[in-house]
């Protein structure tokens, strides 16, 4: 079983930075069952290993923390639904492209939950929602907007990071960023769609989709 843990309050991101380290350590070390951690943080924006200076065009605004996952600029927040995955791919097959893929496949069908069609793009990470009431694209294509991101870090073929839903932030937040160095899309999310959802149920869907794509049932403990 793999062990879920729900913390309520906002979560301090050094401390889940210092929590992940640590728990991905226990799990290569065979101390510790794998994890999916769902929190919220305060508003932040994270850099990841690709992420390039003139993507931060606002400095002052958030604090910004250097980390080691994937991706560039990313923005964390209250409403945010924030998946820190740990789980061990020595198990689970070494393939961090088909991992990222069964990800990616997770968020579709948790989105699906609420009758809400998304998809992937080769051309650009995360997951992504079509937007016909908006302004065709240059090129003539349906506007798309991004509802989730993906920025994952692996450490002996331990995952850790993970995964951000936007349920309910405030998507101007966003503005102080290029979000994952991607300019000519939008950001959108569950209310910005016309879907009230709370994380309580996105969380419910996150547990009983993950089941579906992973074939585990969650040890959940609410801290």
């Amino acid at each position: 079983m793999v062990d879920w843990i729900i913390t309520d309050e906002l979560t301090n991101y050094n401390f889940s930075l210092k929590v992940m380290e640590q728990r991905v350590t226990a799990i290569s070390e065979g101390k510790a069952e794998e994890a999916i951690w769902l929190v919220e943080h305060p508003p932040l924006y994270s850099a990841g290993t690709s992420a390039k200076a003139d993507h931060l065009l606002n400095p002052y605004r958030f604090t910004v923390y250097k980390t080691g996952r994937g991706g560039q600029y990313t923005y964390h927040g209250p409403g945010q639904r924030v998946v820190y995955v740990m789980l061990n791919l020595n198990k689970r097959g070494q393939d961090v492209r088909a991992f990222s893929r069964l990800l990616e496949q997770w968020i579709i069908n948790t989105l699906a939950s609420f009758n809400l069609k998304a998809h992937t793009c080769n051309e650009r990470i995360g997951v992504w929602v079509k937007r016909p009431e908006k302004p065709l694209l240059p090129d003539g294509r349906t506007a798309e907007d991004k509802i989730a991101a993906i920025g994952i870090r692996v450490r002996k073929w331990i995952t850790f990071h993970g995964l951000a839903i936007n349920v309910e932030p405030n998507l101007e937040h966003f503005s102080g960023i290029v979000p994952c160095g991607i300019k000519d899309y939008g950001i959108t999310s569950f209310i910005d769609l016309g879907l009230l959802v709370s994380m309580t149920d996105v969380d419910q869907a996150l547990m009983d989709n993950f089941k579906q794509i992973f074939g585990e049932t969650p040890n959940i403990t609410v801290l």
